[in-house]
């Protein structure tokens, strides 16, 4: 993550924020993270209840976001988790964190 880039960063952070929206999604990133951080496109499908439609076009979001990646293996795709991408939402939430030490700082 550059941190010379602050429209790179705020438009990183939207796309990570508007992927993780739907529940769905954030259940998908959640399996494939608890499963060892990689898994087939099948063994993400089978473990839902949506249609493969369905459930491709949530893993084309999180990969659109930076949250997700593949590679072909064979016939079969697998996914990874990009955890760097999630860094542009703890760097966020950091803020909330922060926030009573730095107006502590400022009453001095």
């Amino acid at each position: 993550m550059r941190r010379r880039d602050p429209k790179g960063r705020l438009e990183a952070l939207q796309a990570v924020v508007a992927a993780l929206a739907h529940p769905a999604r954030r259940q998908i990133l959640l399996t494939v993270h608890l499963r060892g951080g990689s898994m087939t496109a099948g063994g993400i499908a089978g473990r839902f209840a949506h249609a493969w439609p369905t459930t491709t076009r949530h893993m084309r979001v999180l990969e659109a976001a930076g949250l997700l990646s593949h590679e072909r293996v064979g016939r079969t795709r697998v996914y990874r988790i990009d955890h760097s991408r999630l860094d542009h939402l703890k760097e966020w939430l950091s803020w909330f964190d922060d926030a009573p030490k730095r107006r502590a700082k400022r009453r001095r």
